[in-house]
């Protein structure tokens, strides 16, 4: 707007519109054009604002909607939201703004086409999917719960904290409007939960530490939901409470002795109450037992005090064994001298391997080593006789 001394100048562009007002009363509104108005006294004043794909100041709409019902309606489109409605407002086609509940905004439609859809959010809880194309629900606030439920999820509708429905795998979205949605997800693959080690009493009053390993999966998610805030935690305390119960009644001997009795009745304490929390437990094992440093040196010893005797247990049967095949020998020698010269001369030899040179002097009145072979001869001579 241009000011000479008794003139008011308004330049709009194609894009453009004006309002004229005079003394801040509205006059009339200015199309593309050039304007020059007679203005001794300064009394006009002019607005240029865009209205491509533009907004209006709803108040200033309303407004006029008022005082110039025509124009008002020849130049806006007022949207006014109830408070269980949303209104989707699309220029030339495309969707651009989502007008929430109790809420009034104002678009230029001189140049732009403007459509409105309404949408009573009371009677339809899901989000259609021709709305949700149309809306990009990162934007749209908490009008819009928007969740993705995967394969191996089962995803579960609250509203108003009341369990609805559950919800097949893939992408949904839920009005929140006049009310709380809230979709919970659970994992229907096997989980592992790792019971880190505690300290128990034994029944011979030993305190010792065990860890654990289980796997779990929810069958009934449903059940799941409403049984516990936290099933993985809740699954995790009663696995506890099974490995005391479990250990307190045994003495140290007994626990290292069948573990895997320990490990089935753990798991049976632990199924029969599973289930009720809409999981299924498979496998339950004791990964470690940790004894006290005292314990455990006190074992070592014994360990090593059974090794021992185990070893003097087997060289005293070998000993035992020796000892009778040295007296079978002796019986047989008893009664076959030849058997002896024989053993004599065996006995000979390994003395012989160990000697570089030993010489045998038998005596010259005994005829020497041919009288000795001579005799041995006939002794055995004489024993086969017999």
């Amino acid at each position: 707007m241009a000011r000479t001394s008794f003139w008011t100048t308004v330049v709009v562009r194609d894009d453009e519109r004006a309002f004229l007002t005079r003394n801040g009363r509205f006059e009339r509104l200015l199309g593309p054009g050039r304007f020059s108005e007679l203005d001794p006294w300064s009394r006009l004043s002019a607005e240029v604002v865009k209205v491509v794909r533009a907004e209006i100041n709803p108040d200033r709409a309303l407004l006029m909607e008022k005082t110039q019902p025509a124009l008002a309606e020849e130049s806006f489109e007022i949207v006014q939201a109830g408070p269980t409605e949303v209104a989707i407002v699309s220029f030339d086609g495309e969707p651009k703004h989502l007008v929430l509940p109790n809420t009034t905004r104002a678009f230029w439609k001189t140049l732009t086409a403007v459509e409105v859809e309404r949408i009573d959010t009371a009677t339809e809880l899901r989000v259609a999917k021709k709305h949700l194309d149309k809306l990009d629900a990162a934007r749209s606030g908490n009008v819009i719960v928007l969740a993705v439920v995967e394969a191996h999820e089962a995803g579960l509708l609250f509203v108003d904290g009341e369990l609805k429905e559950r919800l097949k795998p893939g992408r949904h979205a839920f009005w929140q409007v006049g009310r709380t949605v809230r979709v919970a997800k659970m994992d229907l693959r096997p989980q592992p939960v790792e019971v880190t080690a505690q300290e128990i009493l034994t029944k011979d009053r030993v305190g010792i530490r065990v860890t654990l390993t289980a796997f779990s999966k929810v069958v009934d998610p449903e059940k799941a939901a409403l049984a516990a805030g936290d099933v993985n935690a809740t699954l995790y305390r009663l696995i506890q409470f099974a490995i005391r119960e479990a250990v307190a009644s045994r003495t140290l001997d007994d626990i290292l002795a069948a573990r895997d009795q320990l490990d089935q009745e753990v798991r049976a304490y632990v199924a029969s109450r599973a289930e009720a929390l809409g999981i299924e437990v498979g496998e339950i094992g004791v990964k470690d037992v940790i004894l006290p440093g005292d314990v455990r040196e006190l074992l070592n010893k014994v360990v090593e005090a059974e090794r021992v005797a185990k070893a003097n247990l087997i060289r005293r049967q070998e000993e035992t064994a020796a000892t009778r095949s040295l007296l079978n020998t002796s019986k047989l020698m008893e009664n076959n001298p030849l058997l002896l010269r024989l053993k004599e001369l065996e006995a000979l030899e390994r003395l012989v391997e160990k000697v570089g040179r030993i010489d045998l002097h038998t005596g010259a009145g005994a005829g020497g080593f041919d009288a000795l072979l001579s005799s041995l001869y006939k002794l055995g001579e004489k024993d086969v006789s017999k």
